[in-house]
């Protein structure tokens, strides 16, 4: 039955692959990708479990456990520059709900590491300055895979290049920048892994890029890229 089982999620994870790398835009295919590499490779996620233990803050989140809650409402009312402000204005200028996030159970560390990633993938878009388009989503994964060891990030990132080669060339030197910058910059700051965001909505945004060693993205991008 295991066989069976593994079986059907390399095929609906090559599927997956496919067809996000012909529309990088299809974001829910991350989701399918990542739900199958956890499922067949959970030897990865205790991988980045030991490597964010190794941080204090990522040592007391991985005990704790906390989840983020987001009420785009109160959020929205918190003053212009704030953090909370910030992340409200990123989600409803991209027309993002956080109810259409998964809720991932977090009874246990791995558990808990793949749903606080999930969840605060938005936070750092808005705190690395990466936006939503395929660049963004390009740099934030070279974010990614600079602060982790997980092999997602390196997976996206392959696909976004592959797209870039063979179908959107135009577009390839403000996705490579993206690239570049976001490993740069991952790689300077400190682990964004278990940050409490929700007790730092209220601060500006430009005291927890500062608290926090991230220099935001600012290069402009093409609107196809």
């Amino acid at each position: 039955m295991n066989a069976i089982k593994n079986r059907l999620l390399t095929a609906r994870s090559l599927w997956s692959f496919v067809d996000l790398v012909r529309h990088p835009e299809h974001l829910d295919r991350v989701f399918e990708i990542a739900d199958a590499m956890a499922d067949q490779h959970r030897d990865v996620i205790a991988k980045m479990r030991d490597h964010f233990a190794t941080d204090p803050g990522g040592a007391t989140a991985l005990r704790e456990r906390p989840r983020l809650v987001v009420r785009l409402d109160e959020l929205s009312k918190l003053p212009t520059g704030s953090l909370g402000r910030a992340f409200a204005d990123h989600m409803h200028a991209n027309g993002l709900d956080p109810a259409s996030i998964p809720s991932l159970p977090a009874a246990g560390e791995l558990e808990f590491v793949r749903a606080h990633l999930y969840e605060t993938h938005d936070v750092w878009h808005v705190v690395t300055g990466f936006t939503t388009d395929v660049a963004g989503e390009l740099g934030l994964q070279a974010f990614y895979a600079a602060q982790s060891p997980g092999n997602l990030p390196l997976m996206l990132i392959a696909m976004g290049l592959l797209n870039t080669a063979l179908f959107a060339a135009a577009s390839r030197e403000q996705r490579l920048e993206a690239v570049v910058r976001g490993w740069q910059m991952g790689k300077r700051a400190r682990p964004l892994f278990g940050v409490r965001w929700a007790d730092l909505w209220q601060r500006p945004l430009a005291e927890v890029r500062a608290m926090l060693g991230v220099e935001p993205f600012s290069a402009p991008m093409a609107a196809a890229a």
